[in-house]
């Protein structure tokens, strides 16, 4: 019977340390594995991956053709159903309550809600992107969906900032063209 007393690791679970520096006898004593001098036997020295000594490295050696996505990929947020069970019956889960709630983080374009788990109550969900399961759950619990328009948001603070100061400018510059005296010409006398 199996008692607190009697528990053990399964063999081969466990193994022992390796003991450097004990002596030369056991192997790994004097330099403890590292060889003798150079970079590598420094503490705290490594060489990083992909370093060939100077040499120009493979990566940079090999053509670089084709178009790659990465740059244009669009991140979202991803929530599943089953994280949305400790909201209130009849909360409207947006961004900013998600945010709250700490389920999402980070940079992301938008949120994308999935049909992983069962909704257990009615909600009102805000978001970008949702899968045909989730959508069927959410309406089978009795909640709505409502997908967010990113382009009829209204423009963050930092933009309708940005907009106050370059009309300040812009009234600035009307100002002092009005100011200004004019040059008289010159006219030449004969």
């Amino acid at each position: 019977m199996m008692r607190l007393h009697n528990l053990r690791p399964r063999p081969g679970a466990r193994h022992r340390v390796k003991r450097l520096g004990c002596g030369e006898s056991s192997g790994h004593g004097k330099t403890s594995g590292k060889g003798h001098k150079g970079q590598k036997a420094r503490s705290g020295g490594s060489i990083r991956l992909g370093f060939e000594g100077g040499q120009m490295p493979l990566i940079r050696r090999l053509p670089k053709r084709g178009f790659n996505n990465t740059a244009f990929h669009k991140n979202y947020a991803i929530v599943n159903l089953s994280d949305l069970n400790e909201f209130k019956p009849g909360t409207t889960v947006n961004e900013q309550l998600l945010r709250e709630s700490k389920l999402v983080r980070g940079e992301f374009v938008g949120i994308k809600i999935l049909g992983d788990g069962e909704l257990k109550h009615a909600l009102k969900i805000e978001a970008d992107r949702i899968s045909e399961s989730a959508k069927a759950k959410i309406e089978k619990a009795g909640g709505s969906v409502t997908m967010r328009d990113r382009a009829a948001e209204k423009p963050t603070a930092a933009a309708e900032e940005a907009d106050q100061s370059a009309k300040e400018d812009a009234s600035k510059k009307k100002s002092t063209l009005k100011t200004r005296p004019k040059a008289k010409k010159k006219t030449s006398q004969k």
